[in-house]
């Protein structure tokens, strides 16, 4: 069943001040991700000459300021990092404004989550579960969504920095906004799902809803964004489109051509269903194609674009053979001046280019070091920053064995997806995108308050403050920890 919003879609208003021409791209980052993840912190700093220190949430690492650059972060303990300074060439560089993400409230999670469900999250720990069987069942809390400990806490966190980077859009502080640790697209409206809890890219869209009329969503993790687009069926307002695995009963076993939203939202919910191992040039060229054409047509007043690595090659959920940066594409095609590098992280370059205020999340990605190889990448390509292959030295290294370095295996999955099926799929969705006549609009009405958007930079309060030694170690994944590599079964052994 099709769960909407409980507000209408008239019930949010837009500003009608029109967006400034944008003469320097500005960005606001919100990292918080796994331990491997470091690498975009420590890759950052000794490639670009930025000097960040890092943060770490009950084992989700996240990273402050380099030089003017803004990462916003929210922080319990700091493992000490090496300064490497930051060059002037650099320091002339002025990118964005420091912040840290606030903690959503309730309230503002209830924007679209029931009230209930948010008052269990709430709730509920590792220690009284066992209290709440019904409960558990009702939410869908269990195998692919477990309660551990700070669950709230960490829906907090990742929510309230896609809600802030969504509020700094609307109010012309930054240009992109990027928080790693979102994109959580599965969570419904009363329900976990597929490891997501609270799902804070529909709460970012609301925000933006505010200020413009129409906000296209792109997905580009391997699995439907079946949450985003569940929320927005039945409007005009939000445009989804998602290109991911379908079939095979794969995970969530939404996403048919076929869905293409209803009533008001008949046409503006696109499905890009694709088979096991899609390569570079194949992908790339459809959503190039695709894309361009939905911006044509629906003209969107900003963008929320979803980069899940599970895409791509050697993922171990995932089934398709994308690269980060099309470094395995045969040299004939690098060779062809009407050919450029096709992968996961020229999408987002693609949108990028649209210059339209973007708002860029995370989302799957179960082979920890690839993701944090892709997330690298792609935040250097929204700095405009090309990045050396050769991964420096860092606390986890050892993850980037044997290569150290930023390229992924090629993938080896055979390539089901034909010709022909593409371009059955491609002229599906472009019939449809004919069937909107022009771009909806809607009626002005006063815009209403925001929760919370602080007025001052939080990292000058205490810029030189450490978390003790002692508290760093409670949070630290331990080498004997979960699991040593990503072929352990990641079982406990109970012989």
């Amino acid at each position: 069943m099709v769960t909407t919003l409980g507000p209408s879609p008239h019930e949010f208003a837009f500003g009608t001040t029109p967006n400034p021409p944008l003469k320097q791209r500005t960005m606001v980052l919100h990292l918080h991700y796994s331990g491997s993840l470091f690498l975009i912190l420590e890759y950052t700093m000794v490639n670009t000459g930025m000097s960040l220190p890092s943060f770490m949430i009950h084992g989700h690492n996240t990273w402050a300021k380099p030089s003017r650059i803004c990462f916003w972060y929210h922080s319990k303990s700091s493992p000490q990092t090496k300064d490497y300074g930051s060059p002037p060439s650099l320091q002339q560089k002025s990118f964005s404004y420091s912040r840290r993400p606030h903690k959503a409230y309730p309230v503002e999670l209830a924007q679209f989550h029931s009230a209930d469900y948010v008052e269990f999250l709430h709730r509920i720990t590792p220690d009284t579960q066992h209290l709440f069987l019904n409960e558990l069942t009702k939410y869908n809390l269990g195998e692919d969504c477990p309660v551990f400990d700070n669950l709230f806490e960490f829906c907090q966190i990742y929510a309230g920095g896609t809600i802030d980077a969504a509020r700094r859009l609307n109010n012309q502080l930054c240009d992109i906004a990027i928080n790693w640790a979102g994109g959580l697209h599965h969570a419904k409206k009363c329900e976990a799902s597929g490891f997501c809890y609270i799902n804070d890219l529909v709460l970012g869209i609301l925000e933006l809803l505010k200020y413009h009329a129409r906000v296209l969503y792109i997905d580009i993790d391997v699995h439907h964004g079946d949450g985003v687009e569940e929320a927005f069926y039945f409007t005009d307002r939000v445009m989804t489109v998602s290109f991911h695995k379908y079939g095979d009963l794969f995970f969530p076993g939404t996403g048919d051509a076929k869905e293409i939203g209803e009533r008001e939202g008949k046409f503006y919910a696109i499905n890009v269903p694709l088979k096991d191992g899609i390569d570079d040039l194949s992908f790339t060229r459809l959503f190039k194609t695709i894309i361009s054409k939905v911006v044509e047509t629906y003209q969107p007043g900003a963008i929320v674009l979803q980069c899940g690595a599970d895409s791509l090659a050697g993922d171990r959920l995932g089934c398709f053979n994308l690269s980060i940066d099309g470094a395995y594409l045969p040299v004939n095609f690098l060779s062809d001046e009407n050919i450029t590098i096709q992968c996961h992280s020229e999408c987002v370059s693609f949108v990028k280019r649209f210059n339209l205020p973007l708002l860029v999340t995370g989302g799957g990605g179960y082979t920890k070091e690839n993701v944090a190889r892709c997330w690298t990448v792609e935040t250097g390509v929204l700095l405009d920053t090309e990045l050396p292959n050769e991964i420096p030295e860092n606390d986890y290294i050892k993850y980037f064995a044997p290569e150290f370095s930023l390229k992924i295996p090629n993938g080896q999955i055979e390539n089901l997806n034909s010709k022909s099926y593409l371009s059955t799929i491609k002229m599906q969705v472009l019939e449809n995108l004919r069937c909107i006549q022009h771009a909806p609009s809607v009626q002005m009405q006063e815009v209403p308050p925001d929760f919370y958007i602080p007025d001052f930079d939080e990292d000058e309060q205490n810029p030189d403050e450490r978390i003790d030694q002692h508290t760093q170690d409670k949070h630290i994944q331990r080498d004997d920890e979960y699991y040593e590599a990503d072929n352990d079964n990641d079982q406990m052994d109970v012989s």
